[in-house]
C-alpha cells in the first residue's frame, strides 16, 4: 500500500501545474454530488500559479455548456444545465442503426433463409 501511494505522489509532481489543476476541477465536476446539483464550487489553492488559474477560468469561460459565477472571496461558482435526452439510450440509435426501408425478404427473395 505504501508504494502505491508513492507512486502516485511521484506521478503528481511530473505533473504540471496546469495538468494538475485541470484534473482537480474535473474531479469536482465530475462528482457525483456535482452531478447531480449542477453546480460546482471551485477555488485556487495555494500551489495553483495565477496563469494556469486564469488559463483554466478562460477555458471554462470558453465552454458553451458552462456558466461562470465570481464570487468575492475569489471562488468561481460553475454551473450547467442538464443535456437533452432524446428517446432511449441505446435503443434509439439501435432502431436508427438497423432501420430497413422495405422488408430484405420481399425485395429479394432469393435471399430468403428458407
Amino acid at each position: 500500500m505504501a508504494r502505491q501511494v508513492e507512486a502516485a505522489q511521484q506521478e503528481r509532481q511530473g505533473m504540471s501545474g496546469m495538468e494538475r489543476l485541470s484534473l482537480r476541477v474535473s474531479e469536482m465536476i465530475n462528482h457525483p454530488v456535482a452531478q447531480l446539483q449542477r453546480w460546482v464550487l471551485i477555488h485556487r489553492l495555494d500551489s495553483d500559479g495565477e496563469r494556469e488559474w486564469e488559463e483554466a477560468l478562460s477555458q471554462m469561460s470558453a465552454t458553451d455548456e458552462l456558466e461562470l459565477e465570481h464570487r468575492d472571496n475569489g471562488s468561481v461558482l460553475v454551473r450547467w444545465e442538464e443535456p437533452e435526452k432524446t428517446g432511449i439510450p441505446g435503443v434509439d440509435e439501435w432502431e436508427r442503426d438497423n432501420e430497413v426501408e422495405s422488408d430484405p425478404w420481399t425485395a429479394c427473395p432469393e435471399t430468403a433463409p428458407f
